[in-house]
């Protein structure tokens, strides 16, 4: 048996359940490959046999471990022949220069084996589409890519910038060798690889966009061994035409609904290359602030997946999982309109085929009956039966048992002075240099407050929420109402101003500055992405303050934090509060109602879960229960505004 053959029949024995052919005995008999994916003509084609994709887009990054296997067998029964993902760069590379591929033993290394992920499809006898980056979207942080990029005051990304092609050269060099030899070609499943994501958009008009980069990207791809596949890049035709694209590779369509003008567009640009749509949004996302939960109705689902496939195109159902955007990745939009910023939450549920915690849904039904419409192996090639939901639990609430005060956790943050005024998170001298990246950023000074006040004015705007305690007391109001946005405090303030309430002497001036989320989508200009107080400086009385301590929080290391006190109700500031929740049995699935707190954001076991705002829409954080334990397991939320007394648990989610 040769090596290729080897691999196909280690991969078929692997296969969980399989009764009848595998895609693997059908686009590989024999193990026998003798070429890729290759799109040419109206049709793909798989070592020289036909093949309609049928894919759905599933970020390992976003769903527990524990389930990518459950998810991957719900992908198989529905139909589906292939799962996309994105690899986000700044998770596998979370200091410059030191990468995460499931080992570094940090709280998110368990979500980054993606070689293990992707062997895993294999097992499930799907194809991969692999999507690297360097840039993702996704409605994750900065697009993906690592903050510490912005160091770099010229920094222009995405570009055939030396700043930014070589650190993005370096992050290929060391997450390709990882999954190379996993190509359909070499006996594995990667079919498919993008060279870049909705590169049209990123640009002005017509203007042409930055084709070196591109085939930089490409030549790479190409030198670290993967020009056995087929490559692609993926954009809105009408939107962009063929901008985003490289010469002689694959052009693919993103899209929700009106499709058919996309489609046509798509053929005309490329006429002798088959359809493929790449993002076919099944949803759409959630920005905090917003009045309600964004859902799109299964019928117009169904019409429009129809639609597609009527065309004879290929399809990737974008998202078909959303899963959770842990911590603080959670991204951003811009916007020319009010509020001008608009942060996105925690839950990617994205109203997709599977419901953030993998639950079926009436577009799950309607997608397999309409792909069973038009697969050509259906009734060929064997489909698993759907496997069960998870059980979910609503756990009893649990007391509030200690408080940690603010100043007490600073005492246990990293220090640092600077004389030349406040500077933005991502060049602090922390994290081996390669700044703070996510948290909040604590600026404190001492300054003479003028009786009856004095005037706090902050030069540009705040990235991107801000409270002011002065002597320890929090003097601004928290957020009411979406008008609050544009007043002192928030991202839409520009120069705002505060009184201070003084009586001429000395006080301590403290700014608690909270980063939502760095952008991930929009034209060049959009990527200015620092943090904290950086656009201009902070005065007082007409006079520039210079003089600062700066301590990042990044609520690292929370499980040895000292100086709890018993929990005696909310403190008047903003604070850590610790419970703990007893598992008894298996630990299941669950959902934290936070409509009885404010905002803020909660970890367990140690585990940022992400944040939670009771401005909404969601109420609710998804637990699922491999992050719980049994027995013991605490609850650790820093609360900005005002604390509940307990914990509340539900076995459903309040997303709106």
């Amino acid at each position: 048996m040769g090596y290729l053959a080897s691999i196909f029949a280690a991969a078929l024995l692997a296969l969980q359940g399989a009764a009848g052919i595998s895609l693997y005995e059908y686009y590989a008999p024999g193990g026998v490959v003798s070429s890729g994916l290759l799109a040419e003509g109206d049709t793909f084609s798989l070592n020289g046999r036909e093949i309609l994709l049928l894919s759905g887009a599933f970020h390992y990054f976003r769903v527990h471990p524990a389930r990518w296997r459950d998810t991957l067998k719900k992908l198989k029964a529905a139909g589906l022949n292939a799962v996309e993902t994105y690899v986000p760069w700044n998770l596998h590379e979370p200091r410059q220069g030191e990468f995460d591929f499931g080992d570094l033993g940090e709280p998110m290394s368990m979500f980054l084996d993606v070689r293990a992920f992707v062997q895993m499809a294999q097992e499930e006898d799907l194809f991969v589409i692999f999507r690297p980056g360097p840039y993702i979207c996704s409605e994750w942080d900065f697009g993906g890519m690592p903050s510490f990029l912005l160091r770099d005051h010229t920094m222009q990304v995405r570009t055939y910038y030396d700043g930014f092609r070589l650190a993005a050269a370096n992050f290929f060099d060391n997450l390709l060798p990882k999954v190379v030899d996993l190509q359909f070609t070499r006996g594995g499943p990667i079919i498919a690889v993008q060279i870049e994501n909705e590169y049209g958009n990123f640009g002005y008009s017509d203007e042409p966009r930055d084709t070196l980069y591109l085939e930089f990207l490409r030549d790479n791809l190409i030198a670290n061994g993967f020009g056995e596949s087929l490559f692609f890049t993926s954009d809105t035709p009408s939107y962009s035409g063929d901008l985003g694209s490289v010469p002689g590779e694959l052009m693919t369509a993103n899209f929700k609904s009106g499709g058919e003008k996309e489609l046509q567009l798509l053929k005309e640009i490329q006429p002798n290359r088959p359809l493929m749509v790449m993002e076919f949004w099944t949803g759409w996302f959630d920005h905090w602030l917003a009045e309600v939960h964004v859902t799109w109705a299964p019928e117009k689902f169904a019409e429009n997946l129809d639609m597609i496939l009527s065309h004879n195109a290929s399809v990737n159902m974008y998202m078909f999982i959303g899963g959770t955007s842990w911590g603080f990745m959670a991204g951003a939009n811009t916007l020319d309109i009010w509020p001008h910023y608009a942060p996105d939450t925690t839950s990617y549920d994205y109203d997709a085929v599977l419901t953030e915690a993998g639950d079926y849904t009436e577009k799950y039904t309607l997608a397999k009956e309409t792909i069973a419409r038009y697969n050509p192996l259906e009734g060929i090639v064997d489909l698993p039966p759907p496997p069960a939901e998870t059980t979910k639990v609503a756990y009893p609430a649990v007391p509030v048992a200690d408080a940690l005060d603010l100043d007490t956790f600073l005492t246990q943050v990293p220090k640092f002075e600077s004389l030349e005024g406040t500077v933005s998170m991502e060049l602090l001298p922390v994290n081996n240099g390669s700044g703070q990246a996510h948290g909040y950023i604590m600026y404190t000074t001492h300054v003479t407050v003028a009786a009856p006040n004095s005037t706090l004015k902050i030069r540009g705007h705040v990235r991107d929420m801000a409270q002011v305690l002065l002597n320890g007391q929090v003097i601004t109001e928290p957020y009411h109402n979406q008008l609050d946005v544009n007043k002192f405090g928030f991202w839409n303030g520009l120069d705002k101003e505060l009184a201070l309430p003084g009586t001429g002497e000395v006080a301590e001036l403290s700014i608690l500055v909270e980063n939502l989320g760095r952008v991930n989508y929009g034209a060049p200009h959009k990527y200015h992405q620092q943090k904290g107080l950086w656009e201009g400086p902070v005065l007082v009385d007409g006079t520039q303050v210079d003089e600062w301590e700066i301590h990042p929080m990044e609520f690292k290391g929370l499980q040895s934090l000292s100086g709890w006190t018993a929990f005696g109700g909310s403190l008047a500031t903003p604070a850590l509060y610790r419970c703990v929740l007893d598992v008894v049995g298996a630990p299941e699935d669950t959902w934290l109602d936070m409509s009885g707190w404010g905002k803020g954001v909660v970890f367990i076991n140690g585990f940022n879960l992400g944040r939670y705002w009771n401005a909404g829409p969601p109420k609710t954080l998804y637990l699922p229960g491999p992050l719980l334990k049994e027995g013991s397991n605490e609850i650790v939320v820093f609360e900005q505004y005002t604390a509940s007394s307990e914990i509340v648990f539900r076995d459903t989610p309040i997303l709106s």
